[in-house]
């Protein structure tokens, strides 16, 4: 067996850093009704009876790419064992499209699996594996697809800012960004920028509780 490591990047990123305490950072491809299943291609997740897998690729362009290559950079990523399942059996076969992407921690959240061939891959049982990571020493955690991970973190409020790709389109059903579980929070956008087919890239970062009152008072 070998151990983990895999991070994201997007326009808004920065070479990581290696801190006393990690930030998690999701990064999602969404569309305007929350859907984040599929969107690299048509059998990439077809759970569900999922039709629309592909549905990023016609909304690319110039300022789409130059975000997706800066997202190639190494980094620490964390999983969930469906969203590793896809990459395992992918990404060891296309290095050339992503240089460093078998150097990169991949840490992988399952109750099923133990170990993988794949290089720099490690398993974790449990929420509190998570915070262990989250409170150690190293680089910023890049979250991936993984759903029902990330519905796992916003529950228990691990998620310290949001990276977003927002596509103009509804699909309805599929696998959604965020659930009912989620714990309220207040949000601060960093970052933003609309490419020419409509794409708002949105980066935002954990902002405290969420404040009511009257609207126009």
């Amino acid at each position: 067996m070998h151990s983990t490591k895999t991070i994201f990047l997007n326009e808004f990123c920065i070479e990581p850093k290696k801190n006393a305490m990690r930030k998690i950072i999701v990064f999602s491809m969404i569309t305007l009704d929350g859907v984040m299943q599929a969107p690299g291609g048509p059998e990439e997740d077809t759970s569900g009876g999922f039709k629309f897998g592909g549905w990023v690729a016609p909304l690319s362009d110039e300022i789409y790419d130059k975000v997706v290559e800066q997202e190639l950079r190494p980094a620490d990523y964390l999983l969930g064992r469906r969203t590793f399942d896809i990459w395992e059996a992918y990404w060891p076969k296309h290095k050339a499209f992503w240089p460093g992407i078998s150097e990169g921690t991949k840490y992988v959240l399952s109750r099923t699996r133990k170990e993988s061939d794949w290089e720099n891959s490690v398993f974790l049982e449990s929420l509190a594996d998570i915070e262990k990571l989250k409170n150690s020493e190293g680089r910023d955690i890049q979250v991936w697809g993984s759903s029902e991970l990330i519905h796992l973190l916003l529950k228990h409020d691990l998620i310290d800012e949001l990276r977003l790709k927002i596509h103009p389109l509804i699909l309805g059903k599929g696998k959604k960004l965020f659930d009912e579980y989620s714990v309220p929070a207040a949000l601060t956008l960093t970052e933003t920028t609309v490419t020419s087919t409509g794409v708002i890239i949105a980066s935002y970062k954990r902002a405290g509780g969420v404040e009511t009152g009257y609207a126009g008072v």
